[in-house]
């Protein structure tokens, strides 16, 4: 199976209703050729999981939002663009916060096929309101349940052309998380280059997990 496609193409798989899962810290690891797909894309109603909704100004995912393509956002740090806590205002966007380590377990556990797990983050705070809690060892644990996105937006380093795949520094971030837990995955990749290529100790995802990968262009480390 031939994986590498355009971005045009690999986009086509969204459609109006999914829930998308984006990686990056900020824009730091975001796959924003596969967001400027997205933005020429016709598709409404989407749910977002993200650290965070892009940057002021059309940036990232905040171009989508500015589209009205977004319904609701999944994540942790949303005030960092004033577009997003305008639309909350305005009643246009619905957000669920998660903490970030919660975030990353949740993605987690939908890759790896886990129903739910209790976490002490977020006990006793408005967060846990309408959570199951239970008391262990002495302690307030909250139930949270697994993300399975629809499909992954995600960005490496380097693939091969099976789409094992190499990130790098901080910009890994998110993304492994959300790799593993879409049910399909589409990558961004700076370099693709032939299988054997890639040191298989520096291979952060195995191929099994990519369905699509897209040339990107190359950063300044992002």
């Amino acid at each position: 199976m031939n994986k590498i496609v355009s971005a045009k193409e690999a986009i086509a798989h969204i459609h109006d209703g999914h829930t998308i899962a984006v990686g990056g810290f900020g824009l730091v690891g975001c796959p924003l050729l596969l967001v400027d797909a997205l933005a020429e894309h016709s598709v409404s109603g989407l749910t977002i999981i993200s650290n965070n909704l892009g940057e002021p100004g059309g940036k990232g995912l905040g171009k989508i939002l500015v589209q009205n393509k977004i319904a609701k956002a999944i994540g942790s740090y949303f005030t960092s663009n004033i577009d997003a806590v305008r639309y909350v205002n305005e009643g246009r966007l619905l957000v669920e916060l998660v903490p970030q380590g919660t975030l990353s377990e949740r993605l987690r556990a939908g890759g790896a096929g886990i129903g739910g797990f209790y976490t002490k983050t977020s006990a006793g705070t408005l967060l846990a309101n309408g959570k199951e809690t239970r008391l262990i060892n002495g302690e307030d644990y909250v139930l949270e349940f697994p993300l399975i996105p629809d499909v992954s937006l995600i960005k490496a380093k380097k693939a091969d052309q099976l789409g094992n795949l190499v990130f790098s520094k901080t910009a890994r971030n998110f993304n492994p998380d959300m790799a593993r837990a879409g049910k399909i995955t589409i990558v961004e990749a700076e370099e693709i280059v032939e299988v054997g290529e890639l040191n298989p100790e520096q291979v952060v995802i195995p191929h099994l997990f990519v369905d699509f990968i897209v040339k990107g262009v190359t950063s300044d480390g992002n």
